[in-house]
């Protein structure tokens, strides 16, 4: 019989990467840290291989690991379009989506808005790139979604700007001009990795990407091992295992907007955009409380 991948592990593999470690995984599920350790070695016994590795107090994904993440959210996705397809509003579900930038502040804004207008629903997630999260909305599939306006082409409801900063492994040498600046991004497309690019190239600062990766987890563990710096969403605690960086050029918030399916619910709508805009603005008035930082020479 051919090994079978339970979906119920793929969705803790698939918090473990969104929300940066088995800790916060285990919050965002309502699981214990143990239960989600389970998980992760039953799919490590399916596979025949380990999928996650320590790397100092933290972990990271293996090469394995990060080929199955990839594979979990599309075997998630799919799975939860057809439920929804399947039980149609008898399921009484609700998908809300979001991009891995910040979902771990984010989607916890969305879940309360839901559940504020419409308690009796079952709330479901949906992480993805921007594009894609407008594309599942306007197909019906997602019915309300916070994405990054300029990745997505399409302008939707604005909910304020995104706050930015430059993170790097503990420790990590800024490398002495004319050396290139070392920066692992998200592979293109992304708004961000060509935020950060252009950032670098008015400050006249020379860059090589050293290391593409296709989702955020990828990008934290380069990070994490020390092999450059990244720049990442600053709201609400930092990554785990990274420190902010301020010796680089700042870098304006990036705009952010939300999405919602024709005929969703007008008072959930309304309630997650003013969610999720108090937490943008309260998130950019600390990130500028933070001071400017100063430019590499």
């Amino acid at each position: 019989m051919a090994p079978v991948l339970d979906i119920t592990a793929l969705r803790s593999l698939v918090a473990v990467a969104d929300r940066g470690g088995f800790h916060r995984a285990a919050e965002a599920l309502a699981l214990s840290q143990s239960a989600v350790s389970q998980h992760i070695r039953r799919l490590e016994k399916t596979l025949g291989r380990p999928v996650v590795e320590r790397a100092g107090r933290g972990t990271r994904f293996t090469a394995d690991g990060a080929r199955l993440l990839e594979q979990a959210r599309r075997i998630i996705a799919v799975h939860d379009e057809a439920v929804r397809t399947l039980l149609g509003d008898a399921g009484e579900s609700v998908v809300i989506g979001s991009t891995e930038h910040a979902a771990d502040q984010i989607l916890p804004l969305l879940t309360a808005a839901v559940r504020e207008a419409r308690p009796e629903c079952r709330v479901r997630f949906r992480i993805d790139r921007s594009a894609r999260l407008v594309e599942a909305v306007e197909r019906g599939t997602v019915d309300l979604a916070v994405y990054v306006t300029e990745a997505a082409g399409t302008e939707g409801t604005p909910v304020g700007g995104l706050p930015l900063s430059w993170y790097a492994a503990p420790g990590w040498v800024l490398p002495e001009a004319p050396a290139p600046l070392p920066l692992v991004a998200v592979e293109d497309p992304c708004a961000i990795r060509r935020r950060a690019l252009g950032v670098l190239a008015e400050r006249a600062i020379p860059t090589t990407v050293v290391c593409d990766a296709g989702y955020l987890a990828g990008v934290l563990d380069a990070a994490r091992a020390g092999l450059g710096a990244a720049l990442l969403a600053s709201v609400g605690q930092g990554p785990d295992g990274l420190t902010e960086r301020h010796d680089l050029p700042p870098v304006p918030a990036i705009r952010m907007s939300a999405h919602a399916r024709r005929g969703a619910d007008p008072v959930m709508v309304a309630g997650a955009v003013a969610a999720v805009s108090a937490l943008l603005s309260a998130g950019s008035v600390a990130a500028g409380d933070s001071g400017p930082a100063a430019a590499r020479s």
